[in-house]
């Protein structure tokens, strides 16, 4: 069975029909979620502060939704209009890009806390003419060395991909590093050809390539990663003595996304005052 990818380029694939066909797909919803978990493991942000993140590729918003639920801010950008025509029909919350990833990123230095993408690299891998800049070496120059420009010093940038072969993921990760970034390759259940994933993980200052690269996860079934993420959260975060969570959103949080919100333009964010992250009485 052909790949998506050496079919027809992405703004043609996902045409109107496939889009949502894909979307309203619950086995694409279960794999999409679980590794938008992977790779938030793997972004290891601080759980007790908000985050602008960019979903590179973000189609429909499945991604979006996750980080949604664990607070984060974010910016899909993608190239298919009928995957982001779906996403608008499902009100997702992230602001939206028509971009063609291939000719790189127009967003000012330093924009993101870090960014993610799910299965999207391997269509940069894919030229669609034999001009010189449509070539992937070319394609995948511009959009990490504009990549690397949009995030802040230090984060960093999580990608999941289906290589085809070792020379692919040579050229991704060699391009990378010519563009800045340190890191590499983790692959997650290596022996398991059901649950084999291949992620990128790339760094931004922090000391760059002497950070050490996320070892992949070993055996051959595959751990729920929602779980997985969830209970990482757990420790970073602290329990109360009762054994609940303690929340993330106290007045800190709040001051925070509400000062990311006023950064990016958003005109309805309410005022600071003394009530703000207030604990409300229970209602009975």
């Amino acid at each position: 069975m052909s790949r998506p990818e050496h079919i027809a380029p992405p703004e043609i694939y996902y045409g109107d029909t496939e889009a949502k066909k894909y979307t309203q797909n619950t086995r694409n919803q279960q794999i999409q979620a679980d590794m938008t978990y992977r790779a938030l493991e793997l972004l290891n942000l601080p759980p007790e502060e908000p985050a602008f993140l960019l979903d590179i590729g973000c189609g429909s918003g499945l991604s979006g939704e996750i980080l949604d639920e664990q607070g984060y801010i974010w910016t899909g950008v993608d190239i298919a209009p009928s995957m982001l025509e779906v996403a608008l029909e499902r009100e997702v919350e992230g602001d939206l890009f028509l971009q063609d990833i291939g000719q790189g990123f127009g967003f000012r230095p330093g924009s993101f806390d870090g960014a993610i993408s799910i299965s999207v690299l391997q269509w940069l891998l894919n030229a669609e003419t034999s001009h010189p800049t449509s070539s992937p070496p070319h394609r995948l120059n511009r959009f990490f060395t504009t990549l690397h420009s949009a995030l802040r010093n230090p984060s960093r940038a999580v990608f999941q991909f289906y290589p085809s072969s070792d020379d692919q993921i040579q050229l991704i990760t060699s391009t990378a590093q010519k563009a800045g970034f340190g890191g590499g390759i983790v692959v997650d259940y290596p022996n398991s050809k059901k649950a084999k994933k291949v992620f990128l993980c790339l760094f931004v200052g922090g000391g760059g390539s002497q950070q050490q690269v996320p070892k992949g996860l070993e055996g051959e079934e595959e751990e729920d990663s929602k779980v997985r993420f969830e209970r990482r959260r757990d420790r970073e975060r602290g329990k109360t003595k009762s054994g609940k969570r303690k929340s993330v959103k106290d007045k800190d949080w709040i001051l925070k996304k509400k000062e990311l919100y006023r950064k990016r333009g958003k005109e309805d964010v309410p005022r600071d005052s003394k009530y703000t992250g207030r604990k409300r009485k229970a209602i009975f």
